[in-house]
């Protein structure tokens, strides 16, 4: 008998050292170019300044984050191998989560009376940041439908109330629920051609969807003012009283507070009837739905309308913040970055959204004295969230509806098992 050869030994994976240092290799490749050569110009032409010191320090900290996240990754597999046989230690559950929309709300409203003009100006773009996420919430974290170019209804009410306020002289609380309608109706426009996509084609043609309604702004000059914009937007006033500039900022930020809990609390609405269940169920299984009976195309008709309805309620609130617009404040990149929000904060958490918003757009923002490092801070902290953090900041889900008992939440790791 001739004796069978014996199966290979599996590769041992490399130490956590190598992987430190191949990750201090990739790092040194990637700054020294970048940070560790500086130009400057002078009478004998542009001159090269070596800063070993700067590349030094990030080598170092790609090797340690990579050493933390190995570690991290291996206590984790320890743990839940732990809370499989029962011997894991566990903190005590604290009920913050109650009280902490509350607190931010009331935090909200002491704004103006804690913060100057340019911190204030800054609490107003981060609300609404809020609002575009909370919108586009409904879109991608309800009904599950990947939309990249939310910003078209951004720029149709935008646009929608700067059009008609020079035409007509009607201000801006008579026009600001007739953007938001015409937004919707662009949402229901572009809901009927993405009915049978799904996936990557739906975003593929949401995306050319934004690009083909800022083409047009950009290119019909007799209707849009084409690049140059449209500028002389008339202002918000409160019962016909004009506020000063100082006034102004104070009033426009309680507004968009103000259109924000409103838009947090129709989705939240929305969520628990039968409408917000039947989009959910979408999200989860198209074809189960078909299954069972449900209008497929009314279901994402709905979905459109509604999240355009609050897109196109921003962009009127922008426009007559800004004073003037144009297609330049309406790219893919507003689109790509309202998305980021609805991911990161967590799918279908209007909580999570608002967090979002204020990693995405205060931090940036805060970090902005240290103008060459300030988006390199960023991206390391949105990378260290994402690792943490990989179902977004508010990972949990509550069942819409509960047959009997008491309504708890669904941890992020059972959400990944299709409980939630």
């Amino acid at each position: 008998m001739t004796s069978r050869p014996a199966p290979p030994a599996a590769a041992k994976p490399p130490s956590a050292l190598a992987e430190a240092a191949r990750a201090a290799l990739i790092a040194a490749g990637l700054f020294i170019p970048l940070v560790g050569l500086k130009t400057e110009g002078g009478p004998n032409g542009v001159t090269l300044i070596p800063r070993p010191l700067p590349v030094l320090l990030l080598v170092l900290l790609a090797a340690a984050g990579r050493l933390l996240v190995l570690g991290w990754g291996r206590w984790r597999a320890a743990r839940q191998t732990a809370s499989i046989r029962g011997t894991a230690w566990r903190l005590p559950a604290l009920p913050i989560a109650p009280y902490l929309a509350p607190a931010l709300i009331a935090l909200a409203l002491a704004a103006p009376l804690l913060l100057d003009r340019a911190k204030l100006d800054l609490g107003i773009l981060i609300l609404t940041y809020v609002m575009l996420g909370s919108g586009l919430n409904i879109v991608v974290g309800l009904a599950g439908l990947l939309d990249l170019g939310y910003v078209a209804f951004y720029a149709v009410g935008a646009y929608s109330f700067a059009l008609l306020a020079q035409a007509t002289g009607l201000g801006f609380w008579t026009l600001l629920p007739v953007s938001g309608l015409l937004a919707a109706l662009w949402g229901m426009i572009l809901g009927f051609p993405v009915l049978r996509l799904r996936g990557d084609y739906l975003a593929i043609v949401t995306l050319a969807f934004g690009e083909i309604i800022r083409v047009v702004l950009l290119n019909w000059v007799s209707l849009t003012g084409g690049p140059n914009g449209i500028a002389g937007i008339p202002r918000p006033t409160f019962f016909g009283h004009v506020f000063t500039p100082s006034g102004r900022v104070v009033f426009l930020y309680y507004v968009i507070l103000a259109l924000v809990l409103l838009t947090d609390a129709v989705s939240l609405r929305l969520r628990r009837l039968p409408l917000g269940r039947v989009w959910e169920a979408l999200r989860e299984d198209e074809i189960a739905c078909r299954a069972l009976g449900i209008n497929i195309t009314t279901t994402k008709l709905s979905a459109f309308a509604i999240g355009a309805f609050f897109g196109g309620l921003a962009g009127c609130f922008f426009a007559t913040r800004q004073g003037f617009i144009s297609p330049e404040s309406f790219t893919f990149m507003e689109s790509a970055t309202v998305l980021a929000i609805v991911v990161l904060g967590g799918m279908g958490s209007p909580l999570g959204v608002a967090l979002a918003a204020i990693v995405m757009i205060g931090l940036p923002e805060a970090f902005r004295a240290l103008a060459d490092y300030r988006m390199l801070i960023f991206g390391l902290a949105l990378v260290t969230v994402m690792i943490l953090r990989p179902r977004g900041l508010i990972a949990e889900r509550r069942p819409s509806v509960v047959l009997s008992g008491k309504r708890q939440a669904i941890a992020a790791a059972h959400v990944a098992e299709g409980r939630g």
